[in-house]
């Protein structure tokens, strides 16, 4: 069904409450996402939430979301199942395994709940420590999404915690392992244990790619990006800057090569259908 639908894309990029940054540059993550698009000729719908995406999804063959806040409703979620089961295709960058967020007695940080689209997009994000440089190693997924990219690479970025929902059937894409400083205060307080810890209890995956009936999903979880007017980090780490102060404007994942090479194969994965 999803073969005979025209290769367009339906990008999804904005924050919660509506008109809020939500502490990220959603214009240039728009902007960057959409250059790629038109570099490879594909042409593009755009929105700032989910309330129209069961319009886009029939006349759509990829989904893009880079999302702080925005999640799709139980509704709205099973219609993306439907929509990749028949064999659509949804990129999740970013944000878009975060959601609603809840306030905890006691606590100054929200803990995030698990909702229908996690299960999904395949993940849950949890938490994540100050903005860091790490190295990301590249590991098993289509030969599509790997292509061009060498083992591993440098990024500075947020460390996120990514509770994977579906182990069994999913291709893990990307890991890391942030270093036993790379701590959160949210663990053992507002979640009862690090559930984003893979087998071997150091790594992380930061992407992975799942099928989902005649289609799947590929999520990455780097991404993070800023300016002057939506900055809210209050620190980085000192990989980032040796006095910890944050700089007023971040690029740096969208500005290293690696990544870039993964975006465009995440869409040229997505646009085969």
């Amino acid at each position: 069904m999803m073969g005979r639908q025209p290769a367009r894309a339906h990008v999804i990029a904005g924050g919660f409450p509506p008109g809020s940054d939500a502490g990220h540059d959603h214009d240039y993550a728009r902007l960057r996402v959409l250059d790629l698009l038109h570099e490879m000729q594909a042409p593009a719908s755009v929105s700032n939430d989910f309330h129209d995406v069961e319009t886009w999804l029939p006349v759509s063959r990829l989904l893009i979301t880079y999302t702080a806040g925005p999640y799709p409703d139980a509704g709205q979620s099973r219609a993306i199942r439907r929509w990749l089961e028949e064999g659509g295709r949804w990129v999740g960058l970013h944000g878009t395994s975060g959601g609603k967020a809840v306030r905890v007695e006691g606590q100054r940080q929200r803990r995030f709940l698990k909702l229908d689209h996690h299960e999904v997009l395949g993940g849950w994000f949890l938490t994540h420590p100050p903005i860091r440089r790490f190295t990301v190693d590249v590991g098993d997924a289509p030969d599509v999404l790997t292509d061009g990219l060498p083992p591993a690479f440098e990024v500075a970025d947020e460390p996120y915690f990514v509770e994977i929902q579906d182990p069994a059937n999913t291709r893990i894409l990307l890991t890391s392992q942030y270093g036993p400083d790379a701590v959160s205060s949210s663990i053992g307080t507002i979640y009862e244990k690090d559930t984003s810890l893979l087998e071997d209890g150091k790594t992380r995956a930061l992407g992975y790619v799942r099928d989902l009936g005649n289609g799947g999903v590929t999520y990455i979880a780097l991404g993070h990006c800023h300016n002057p007017s939506n900055n809210i980090q209050p620190s980085v780490h000192s990989s980032v800057d040796p006095n910890g102060s944050t700089p007023l404007t971040f690029r740096d994942p969208w500005e290293t090569p690696a990544f870039q090479t993964l975006l465009r194969n995440a869409i040229t994965w997505g646009m085969r259908g």
